[in-house]
C-alpha cells in the first residue's frame, strides 16, 4: 500500500512538472508568447529546473533542450526512487529505459490532454485568448489530418482522429515497453 501511494504521488508530481517542461519546450518551439496565465504557470513550475540546466545544455535551434532534459531527469528520478523503494536488486540499467518510455508516455498524454481541451474550448469559449493559444499549439499535429479528413456537416473531426491515433500509439508504446523489458 505504501509503495502504491508513493508511486501515485511521484507520478502526479512528475506528470505535472515534467509535462510543464515539455509544454515549455513546445511553446517556445511554436513561438507562443508566455505572457498569458498558462505561460506564467509553466515558468513558475519549471524555472527552478530549466534555468540551471540552460547553463549546461544549449538550445538546438528553436528547441529548448534544457526543458526536454529536465523532463527526462524527472522521469529518471521517479523510476529511480520507485526502483529503490521496491528493493529491486541488480539490473538498475532498466531505470533509464523506463524513464525514456515514461517520457514518451508523458508526451502522448500531454498532447492528448491538449487536444481534448482544444476540442472542448472550441465548442464552449470561441472568443478566448486561451483558445487562440491552445489552437496554435494544436495546429501542427492537426494540420496533416485536416488535409485528409474532410469536414462532416461543417464539423472538424481531425481532433477525434488524432485522439484515436494517440491512443493507438500509447498501446504500441506499452507493448514495446513490455517487449524491451523482457529482453533487459
Amino acid at each position: 500500500m505504501f509503495y502504491q501511494i508513493i508511486s501515485l504521488l511521484l507520478d502526479v508530481a512528475t506528470g505535472l512538472i515534467g509535462g510543464a517542461c515539455l509544454l515549455r519546450m513546445y511553446m517556445q518551439e511554436q513561438r507562443v508568447p508566455f505572457g498569458n496565465p498558462l505561460g506564467r504557470m509553466v515558468f513558475a513550475l519549471t524555472n527552478w529546473l530549466v534555468l540551471p540546466l540552460r547553463r549546461l545544455i544549449p538550445a538546438a535551434g528553436r528547441w529548448d533542450t534544457a526543458s526536454l532534459v529536465g523532463a527526462l531527469l524527472l522521469e529518471l528520478a521517479q523510476y529511480g526512487l520507485l526502483w529503490l523503494l521496491a528493493g529491486a536488486q541488480g539490473a538498475a540499467g532498466v531505470v533509464p529505459v523506463l524513464a525514456l518510455f515514461g517520457l514518451v508516455r508523458l508526451i502522448i498524454s500531454g498532447l492528448t490532454g491538449l487536444i481534448i481541451v482544444y476540442a472542448v474550448l472550441s465548442w464552449v469559449q470561441t472568443h478566448s485568448p486561451l483558445v487562440d493559444m491552445i489552437g496554435r499549439l494544436c495546429e501542427p499535429p492537426l494540420r496533416p489530418l485536416r488535409r485528409i479528413i474532410p469536414l462532416v456537416g461543417g464539423m472538424d473531426l481531425s481532433p477525434l482522429a488524432l485522439l484515436v491515433l494517440l491512443q493507438v500509439l500509447a498501446i504500441v508504446l506499452s507493448s514495446t515497453q513490455l517487449s524491451v523489458l523482457r529482453m533487459v
